[in-house]
């Protein structure tokens, strides 16, 4: 039996974006349906579980850590990031770019802090760069910790979309796996699709896909916010740029959950919408296997400080400018070139007490549930409990008192190739020579004492400069590192108010698409590279920007 209900509008896809686009329509009096393939306990997806960064420019925070930023340094970065150069496929993406940066040194933050949403005091460095400073990276710190992680800027936007539900403008449709848009006269009119079975798993595990009906909803419109392809490994390796990576890895750990699965993608472009850059993705090198996975493959990514020693999997120290936490997908290409899956760190127990912070907002219990006297406590020495239990439980940590029986545990972890004792040895020596004067050609270390010029880094991110095989600091600890799914940077293309657009450049009547299923907007804002926190404020500008066009446009 088929399910009909009617609404002014159709959001698919119960993320952030889709969120957002609610918010932004119900403010307005439209009423939505708000489709989902998984279960309620699963609102506002990805975003749940991540961080909570946020790309932010000229902020308040900054100026107060004495960080000079501009819109016009900022967009200078971003585009030195992206790369754009297709002309067809880069067009709306470089208007979209534009506009996002605006919004981010702009209105973004009044606009999230009006709906109650706090950030740290500190401002993050992320991605710093590849070297050259018209490439790829941030000029300065621009990333905003939020207070609360992803579960606070989910609630910042899902409790004004509930407390609309009571009033009667949204009604969820939860287990609703959508497999058709109802396109009549040009228009999408509608979805059609699955009912799924009733699933009590928890937020993140995967859950099933046995049907028990179908469904057929229409409205005035629809928007697609259904997320990207990092759950389905082979769908990325399918869209792999091997021109620009390398071969595709036989292997990654996912960063994401399961439902991740692109499946609106294909639906959409079926339907007549068109993707572009389908090619470009996002994906980090620093990926570590959960000892308490909730997902299949569950991984979790390693933000590093710079101070780690950075091996290939034969033992050979990376080149600049492939230090950690600085250019991702150059060291990502790099790592693939010499036809490996994964690589190492080699550090001390001062750096991981300092530098090592773990992606996730369930790896920062502190900063996610909002506990001050829990956050003080990382100024302490020691790792935080969640680091500590990767060393104690961890399947891709060596923890050893000296170097010979860290490579030879090392080598128990199984990896292929086996590494030889003498050549990490000359690694961490030649590092460590230089570390006793106060200049050197590395330039590792000079990147590590340019970090530690930004106060916020020096008091709570970077450790001193440190010979490894000082026992002093010790013991030694090795992370076996892991390639890690995460983004989608391609996907439906979309003019600057998320109506989808068709091959020959016409908008899709009826069609809007918003986040990650839409490259953050546009079919790829983001080009080739990522500045970092600018992933969940893709979804915020973009849902924003369908809902309030709809908000405007419907009869």
């Amino acid at each position: 039996m088929s399910e009909r209900e009617q609404a002014d509008v159709i959001v698919v896809g119960a993320g952030l974006a889709g969120l957002v686009a609610t918010y932004e329509l119900v403010r307005a009096g439209r009423k939505v349906l708000l489709v989902d393939q998984e279960s309620a306990a699963n609102l506002g997806g990805q975003a749940f579980w991540s961080l909570g960064g946020l790309f932010l420019v000229n902020s308040p925070e900054q100026r107060r850590m004495g960080i000079k930023d501009s819109y016009e340094l900022a967009l200078k970065d971003w585009l030195g990031s992206a790369g754009f150069d297709r002309e067809r496929e880069d067009h709306w993406p470089r208007q979209w770019a534009q506009a996002y940066v605006q919004f981010a040194a702009g209105e973004k933050r009044a606009y999230l802090h009006e709906l109650g949403l706090r950030l740290m005091p500190n401002v993050g460095w992320a991605e710093r760069g590849s070297g050259l400073a018209s490439g790829h990276g941030n000029s300065v710190p621009r990333f905003h910790l939020t207070w609360g992680t992803g579960p606070e800027v989910v609630r910042v936007f899902r409790d004004p979309v509930l407390a609309a539900e009571h009033r009667g403008l949204v009604t969820f449709k939860h287990r609703h796996q959508v497999d058709e848009l109802i396109v009549e006269n040009g228009a999408a009119v509608g979805v059609r699709g699955t009912v799924l079975e009733p699933s009590s798993a928890a937020r993140g595990v995967k859950s099933s896909r046995t049907p028990t009906g179908s469904f057929e909803l229409r409205a005035q419109a629809v928007v697609v916010t259904s997320g990207g392809i990092g759950g389905n490994p082979d769908l990325v390796r399918k869209n792999w740029p091997v021109d620009r990576l390398g071969p595709a890895p036989e292997r990654m750990i996912c960063g994401v959950p399961a439902h991740v699965d692109g499946r609106m993608l294909e639906i959409t472009e079926s339907a007549g919408g068109n993707i572009v850059n389908r090619d470009r993705m996002w994906h980090y090198v620093e990926g570590i296997k959960n000892w308490d996975p909730i997902w299949p493959d569950h991984a979790i990514r390693i933000i590093p400080g710079p101070s780690s020693l950075w091996l290939d999997a034969t033992g050979k120290r990376l080149p600049p400018p492939y230090f950690p936490g600085f250019d991702t997908l150059g060291t990502l290409r790099h790592i693939r070139a010499g036809g490996h899956e994964h690589s190492w760190f080699i550090l001390t127990q001062l750096i991981i007490e300092k530098e090592f912070a773990l992606s996730g907002s369930e790896q920062n219990p502190d900063f996610t549930g909002k506990d001050l006297k829990m956050t003080l406590g990382r100024t302490k020495k020691g790792p935080t409990g969640p680091v500590a239990a990767f060393m104690e439980h961890g399947a891709d940590f060596v923890v050893r008192d000296n170097l010979r029986d860290l490579v030879s545990g090392m080598n128990a972890l199984g990896s292929d190739p086996e590494l030889d004792y003498d050549q990490v040895r000359r690694e961490v020596v030649a590092r460590d020579r230089e570390v006793g004067s106060a200049y050197s050609k590395d330039m590792q270390l000079m990147a590590v004492r340019n970090a530690r010029a930004y106060l916020a880094d020096k008091i709570v991110r970077v450790a001193k400069p440190h010979r490894l095989l000082d026992p002093a600091h010790g013991p030694l600890i090795a992370v076996r590192l892991n390639l890690l799914t995460r983004k989608t940077l391609g996907g439906l293309e979309t003019t600057l108010d998320a109506q989808v657009v068709r091959p020959d450049g016409t908008p899709f009547e009826g069609l809007y698409a918003a986040g990650e299923v839409a490259g953050f907007g546009g079919g790829g804002v983001h080009g080739y590279n990522a500045l970092e926190g600018t992933f969940l404020g893709g979804c915020i500008f973009s849902g924003r920007a369908a809902g309030r066009a709809l908000a405007r446009g419907l009869a």
